[in-house]
């Protein structure tokens, strides 16, 4: 993959099929790579999700893997994921002309099914904190297994038109550089941006497995809800389910 025109301090590194990037990236840190290090992938073969879920990665993807060294703290940091989905959005938009929204937390959707997730795993070493923000995105996938064509889309799919990797890489490095730094400067500069782009306010949800209606996105990210006896509440985590989405009726 040759990505030119990216001019940056911290190397980007890519091979065809990898276990993980983030496991990648993770291994990198060890030997002292600096922030900001990418490592891009065409394939994985043990990619993985939240909470230990598999992340099925096939050829036609892209993945990739940002080592950010943000110089705060754990708690400091919380809101550099949905940033992220702020970037992936960006990036889609720019080289594939798709908008695209983002389920609560951090999937990027369109068209009703997910086009991306998001992991970003938090490690310590001498240095002090440090995030390995991965991300993957369905970008030529042609055909799906079974059991995720409901709820899985790729740009190919979705558009109907093959995108070159390295344009969305090269873009999406630019976009997550540029968000990276906006969010060390302030870290809601994305906030009213990722407002705009969830698609979860205004939407009947369950939230944890209880109905209830999506009233907003709070200022550190959490979901406001409302419950059908007019109990409100934020949801920092959990799992958040969006009628009309992911096969939720």
């Amino acid at each position: 993959m040759e990505l030119y025109g990216i001019k940056r301090k911290a190397p980007v590194f890519f091979q065809e099929c990898v276990d993980s990037t983030n496991t990648r990236i993770k291994q990198l840190a060890a030997q002292g790579a600096p922030d900001g290090t990418v490592y891009i992938a065409a394939a994985q073969s043990a990619g993985r999700g939240r909470k230990g879920r598999a992340f099925l990665s096939p050829p036609g993807g892209l993945y990739l893997s940002m080592l950010l060294r943000p110089g705060c703290r754990a708690d400091e940091a919380l809101s550099i994921t949905p940033s992220a989905a702020v970037a992936v959005c960006r990036a889609v938009k720019a080289v594939c002309g798709l908008g695209c929204g983002i389920k609560w937390p951090n999937d990027v959707v369109i068209g009703g099914k997910k086009l991306c997730g998001i992991l970003t795993e938090a490690s310590s070493d001498k240095n002090g904190l440090f995030l390995v923000l991965g991300i993957g995105v369905n970008l030529n996938t042609e055909k799906f297994p079974e059991e995720l064509r409901p709820v899985a889309v790729s740009v190919f799919l979705h558009s109907g038109k093959k995108t070159e990797p390295e344009d969305l890489a090269r873009e999406l490095i630019g976009q997550l550089d540029g968000v990276y730094a906006g969010w060390q400067a302030d870290k809601n500069a994305f906030l009213e941006e990722y407002r705009a782009l969830c698609v979860n306010t205004g939407r009947e949800v369950l939230a944890d497995g209880r109905p209830a209606k999506a009233l907003g996105i709070a200022d550190d990210y959490s979901l406001l809800v409302e419950y059908p006896d007019g109990t409100k509440a934020n949801i920092a985590y959990g799992e958040v389910s969006v009628r009309g989405l992911y096969g939720y009726v």
